[in-house]
């Protein structure tokens, strides 16, 4: 559960069966305790038997995030494969074992409301209702890619569902979060601007000038800071003077200290939901901080042997799907109605492939255009 004075106190996570390839997510079964060396995954609350009704949040809105969990895994788990088939150039930043986040976010959003993410783009903008084909296509520098295949991994943005992009400098967007949502308040719509990025961005100078404009003028903006332990190579903690580096710092902006358990769609629903109410009321912005964890390096060429023995393993027990498959039995979802979803997903994932292996690259045409302003004084004005 979110917290804003104290965690929550921690839940035995469920582990995973041995996967076969990657044609569907594992069933959760009882486990051990995660090591002792290893770092503490986010600490969740313990949830309601299926006996209890489908309390504050509904069996349609946990459908929805069941289903983006596992559109962002199996979509992401082919653009791995891809990669290994030489049909993908250059590196990308996954974000496996973070789809919780993304899920519980997109699903407490109004349709008009922006998302401004980092290079690790894929899952917040597919959430948005990007198409696979387009995200895929991308990724694979052809025509039918969000932006024709000129942007590719770290530039995803599809405008036309509120994605207003991804950004390779780190903290660079946290202003231009805060812009749209002084827009936002200047045109006295009920928009709200979420800005996630990771846990070393709050280490950036314009972390703190975006959390301080923003609380001053009490803009609509939630930023959410992924904490999955690394920055790129480098444990935040070792380099941090507070142990969470986001929500420790919240009060210098007068802002609550709120942490929550990232693998936990259903606990990330609730906070954004509250986040999101306080923005529409003119109450001003939040700052969230998302305990979570990536699965794979920090990019392709990151083999993560940085990384302790034994917690990539006890953070395995705690993946968000694992934890959302079982959460959706306790609840008493019909099995034939969580594998359907699966089975829907994965033949979207082969149509979208098929189809962006089919596309053509982009044309000398297409790929001279919208790359450079003259600089001018006409450009300008």
């Amino acid at each position: 559960m979110a917290t804003k004075t104290k965690t929550a106190s921690k839940a035995k996570p469920p582990a995973a069966k041995k996967r076969t390839g990657v044609k569907k997510t594992p069933v959760a079964k009882k486990a051990a305790s995660p090591a002792k060396k290893a770092a503490s995954p986010a600490k969740a609350a313990r949830r309601p038997k299926a006996s209890i009704a489908n309390d504050d949040i509904g069996e349609e809105a946990r459908l929805t995030m069941w289903r983006l969990q596992l559109e962002v895994r199996h979509v992401e788990q082919r653009a791995y494969d891809l990669f290994l088939q030489n049909l993908i150039k250059g590196t990308s930043h996954l974000a496996l074992g973070q789809e919780g986040i993304a899920a519980g976010f997109a699903t407490a959003m109004k349709k008009d409301d922006y998302t401004f993410c980092t290079y690790r783009g894929h899952a917040h903008t597919l959430v948005r209702g990007a198409s696979m084909t387009g995200v895929l296509g991308e990724l694979m520098g052809r025509e039918c890619g969000l932006l024709g295949g000129k942007g590719g991994s770290m530039h995803l943005t599809s405008a036309e569902h509120g994605a207003m992009g991804s950004y390779a400098i780190i903290g660079a967007h946290l202003p231009i979060a805060m812009g749209a949502a002084w827009s936002a308040q200047y045109r006295g719509t009920d928009q709200v601007s979420v800005c996630f990025f990771g846990d070393g961005t709050t280490n950036i100078g314009a972390f703190h000038e975006a959390l301080n404009m923003a609380a001053v003028w009490r803009l609509p903006v939630v930023f959410v800071c992924e904490n999955n332990l690394y920055m790129e190579y480098t444990p935040i903690r070792d380099v941090t003077a507070v142990e969470h580096p986001a929500a420790d710092r919240a009060s210098a902006y007068g802002l609550e200290r709120i942490v929550v358990d990232g693998n936990d769609a259903d606990e990330v629903y609730r906070v954004a939901r509250t986040a999101f109410g306080k923005a529409r009321a003119g109450k001003g912005p939040s700052l969230i901080e998302a305990m979570t964890y990536r699965h794979s390096g920090h990019s392709r060429a990151d083999p993560a042997t940085y990384r302790p023995k034994g917690e990539l393993e006890a953070w395995l027990k705690r993946d968000p799907i694992l934890i959302y498959r079982r959460r959706l039995a306790e609840f008493g979802v019909a099995k034939a109605v969580i594998d359907g979803i699966e089975e829907d997903v994965l033949e979207a994932v082969d149509r979208a492939t098929e189809a962006s292996k089919a596309s053509p690259a982009p044309t000398a045409a297409v790929l001279e255009t919208e790359v450079w302003a003259d600089g001018g004084s006409a450009w300008r004005n």
